[in-house]
C-alpha cells in the first residue's frame, strides 16, 4: 500500500472513531454523578496540598532546585556518551523501556528525563507532611496516574519502538491501530474498552473452566459444581469453595497446568464449587446475607443431600472469603458446626488500610455510584474492571495502548486476562452494604458491628482453624491489612505469605517452580514482627497448605461420583451461570 492510500485510510478510520467519541459523550455513563464526585474529590485534594506547599515556600524552592539538579546530571551523562564515555549506570529497569533502542542516546535521555520528573512528583505528594492519609492517598494515585499516562513510550515520537516500526511498515502499524480502536470503542459502546487477549484463544468449558464434573444444584444466585474425581478414594470431608462474585470462578480453573481445582482433586479431595450468577436488574434487592444464605449456607444443604456428608472444610478467594468469614460468625452465633476449617486467599476482615482502592471509597463517591445503581440495579462489570485496572494502569491499561494501537499488533493469548475480561455485575443493595459496611465504617472486624439474617455477628466467635494466604505484592488486598484480619477469629491461624501478587501470588502451582512463600509457626499481632520471624521457602505455597489441610481432613472414603448420591446431575460443569457475559455484543 503507498503511503498517499495509507495516509487516506488513517483519516477515514480516525474520523470514524471521532464520531464514536461524540455519541459516547452523549451517553449518561459518562456524564453521571460519579465521575463528578472523583473530579471534585480529586480538586479538594488538589487545593489541600497548593495550601500546603503555600505555606512553605521555602521546601517547594528546595524540591525545585534538586530537580534543576537532576536535569543538569542528565545533561553532563548525555554529553559523555555523546563523546563515547560509559554513562553511570542508569535508573532501575522498567519494563515500558527494556527495547534496546531506548538505549541510544536521545532516547535515554527522554527517558531519564522522565523518570526523574516523575519521581519528582511524587515525592513532593508523599513529602507533604500536614495531609490527611486519605488525601495523601488519593493525590499520589492520581498523581501516578498523570506520570503514567505521560510515559514517552506512550507516544508515536518519543518510542523508537514506535518509530522504527513505522518506517519498516510504511504506517501500516498506525492504521492497524486505529482499526483496532474502533473495534474496542464499538464493542465497548463508545467506551474504549482494550482488548488484552485473543477473545478466539479460549472457550468456557472447552480448553478453559474444563476441570470434568457436573452441576448438581442451583438457585437464583449461584450453580454448585461437584467435580469427578480422578482417585479412587477420597478424603470424607469435601471441599467447599467460595470464589469472588466480581470476577467468576475460574480463575481458580483456568488450564490443566495451572488448574487449582485440577490439583485438589488430584490430591483426593471432593470439590464443591459455588458459581456465581452474572446478576441483572432483577436481581438489584439481592443483599449481602443473601449471599450468604443462597450461597454457601444452602450449599452445606446440597454438601450433605449429594454425598451424605455434614463436615466439610471450606475455602473462599477475595470477596469469598470475607464472605465465607462472616458466614463462620453467622454459624457460630447459631450454633451451626458443619465447617470444620476454613482458609481465605488474599482476602479482607479488616479494611483499616484497604490499598489502592481506598482512593475510591468515601461518602461522596459512594452516594454518587448508589445514585448509578439504582437506575440500573447494579454495578456495571466496566466499571468495576476499570478501577482495578488502574490500580496496575502500567500492565493492565498502557501496554495494551501501546502493543494494540501504537504498533498495531493484535493481543496475545493469555488465559488469565481471558477472564479477567469476562467480568461480572454487582447486585446495587449487595455492593452498597459492602462498600459501606467493610470499606467506608470497617464495622465486620467489630463485635456485633454487622448483623447478618437478624444475627449480630462477631469474628472473635470462631472457633475452627483458619489458613490466611496473603500476596506480597497485592493492591487489593495488601498482606499487611490480610494478616491484621487474620487475628481476628478465635480459632487456631495460620497465616502465610506469598510472592508476587492477588492472582498470581495464589494460582501458582508447584510445578511452575516460580516466586517464593514465607511461614511461621507463630503469629505475632505486629506484621513486621511476623515478617521478621517468618520462614522464606522457595516455589509455591500449595504443598504447606496441603499438609496443614490433610490433617484435618477426615480418613478415606470410596470416591463419589457427581449425579450418583441424593442429587442428580443437572448439567455438565462448568454450567450455564458462567456463561452469562457483561459484554455489549
Amino acid at each position: 500500500m503507498d503511503p498517499g492510500t495509507v495516509l487516506e485510510e488513517l483519516a477515514q478510520v480516525a474520523q470514524q472513531i471521532q464520531d464514536q467519541m461524540q455519541d459516547a459523550w452523549q451517553q449518561p455513563v459518562l456524564d453521571g454523578p460519579v465521575l463528578n464526585s472523583m473530579a471534585g474529590g480529586l480538586l479538594q485534594a488538589l487545593a489541600l496540598f497548593n495550601q500546603s506547599l503555600l505555606a512553605d515556600p521555602g521546601r517547594l524552592m528546595q524540591a525545585q532546585a534538586k530537580l534543576w539538579e537532576g536535569y543538569a546530571q542528565l545533561w553532563q551523562h548525555s554529553l559523555a556518551a555523546l563523546a563515547g564515555q560509559t554513562p553511570p549506570a542508569g535508573a532501575v529497569a522498567d519494563r515500558r523501556f527494556r527495547g534496546t533502542d531506548w538505549q541510544l542516546p536521545a532516547f535515554d535521555l527522554i527517558r531519564q528525563c522522565y523518570l526523574l520528573t516523575g519521581q519528582w512528583l511524587l515525592e513532593q505528594v508523599t513529602g507533604v507532611g500536614d495531609l490527611d492519609p486519605a488525601t495523601r492517598r488519593k493525590l499520589t494515585f492520581y498523581t501516578r496516574q498523570f506520570a503514567d499516562a505521560l510515559s514517552p513510550s506512550n507516544f508515536v515520537a518519543t518510542n523508537p519502538e514506535v518509530l522504527r516500526a513505522t518506517v519498516e511498515s510504511g504506517g501500516q502499524n498506525l492504521l492497524h491501530g486505529l482499526r483496532h480502536m474502533l473495534e474496542d470503542m464499538q464493542r465497548g459502546g463508545g467506551r474504549l474498552d482494550p482488548r488484552m487477549t485473543d477473545p478466539g484463544a479460549f472457550e468456557v468449558g472447552v480448553n478453559i473452566a474444563a476441570t470434568p464434573g457436573k452441576v448438581v444444584f442451583q438457585n437464583g444466585l449461584m450453580q454448585l459444581i461437584q467435580y469427578t474425581p480422578v482417585t479412587d478414594q477420597v478424603y470424607r470431608r469435601p471441599l467447599l469453595v467460595v470464589p469472588p462474585w466480581i470476577n467468576k470462578f475460574y480463575v481458580m480453573d483456568l488450564q490443566p497446568k495451572n488448574s487449582l481445582v485440577g490439583w485438589w482433586v488430584e490430591q483426593g479431595y471432593t470439590v464443591f464449587m459455588i458459581s456465581w450468577v452474572n446478576p441483572g436488574p432483577e436481581l438489584a434487592g439481592k443483599s449481602f446475607e443473601d449471599y450468604m444464605i443462597e450461597g454457601p449456607l444452602a450449599a452445606l444443604d446440597a454438601i450433605e443431600q449429594a454425598c451424605g456428608e455434614r463436615e466439610v472444610n471450606a475455602v473462599g478467594y477475595c470477596i469469598g472469603g470475607t464472605l465465607l468469614l462472616s458466614t463462620l460468625a453467622y454459624m457460630a452465633a447459631t450454633g451451626d458446626e458443619r465447617i470444620k476449617s476454613a482458609t481465605t486467599f488474599a482476602s479482607l476482615l479488616d479494611f483499616t488500610e484497604p490499598g489502592d482502592l481506598g482512593v475510591f471509597i468515601d461518602e461522596d463517591q459512594i452516594s454518587a455510584l448508589e445514585g448509578k445503581m439504582a437506575q440500573t440495579g447494579y454495578l456495571d462489570s466496566a466499571d468495576m474492571a476499570t478501577a482495578f485496572n488502574l490500580l496496575r494502569a502500567n500492565d493492565l491499561i498502557w501496554s495494551f495502548f501501546v502493543n494494540n494501537y501504537l504498533l498495531g499488533k493484535d493481543p496475545a493469548p493469555f488465559d488469565l486476562l481471558f477472564w479477567n475480561a469476562d467480568a461480572t455485575r454487582m447486585p446495587a443493595a449487595m455492593h452498597s452494604f459492602y462498600l459501606r459496611n467493610m470499606y467506608l465504617h470497617n464495622r465486620l472486624r467489630e463485635p456485633g458491628g454487622i448483623t447478618l439474617a437478624g444475627v449480630p455477628i462477631d469474628l472473635s466467635k470462631i472457633a475452627v482453624p483458619c489458613y490466611f494466604v496473603a500476596t506480597v505484592e497485592d493492591h487489593i488486598a495488601p498482606w499487611r491489612s490480610v494478616h491484621a484480619g487474620a487475628l481476628l477469629p478465635g480459632g487456631k491461624t495460620r497465616f502465610v505469605l506469598s510472592g508476587s501478587g492477588h492472582i498470581a501470588g495464589i494460582i501458582n502451582p508447584p510445578a511452575a517452580h516460580k516466586y517464593q512463600h514465607w511461614t511461621c509457626d507463630s503469629l505475632p499481632t505486629n506484621p513486621e514482627e511476623w515478617r521478621t520471624a517468618a520462614q522464606e521457602h522457595a516455589g509455591s505455597w500449595w504443598p504447606d497448605w496441603k499438609f496443614w489441610l490433610g490433617r484435618r481432613a477426615g480418613g478415606k472414603v470410596m470416591a463419589r461420583m457427581p449425579g450418583t448420591g441424593g442429587l442428580p446431575a443437572i448439567e455438565d460443569a462448568p454450567g450455564s451461570y458462567v456463561r452469562m457475559t457483561s459484554h455489549k455484543e
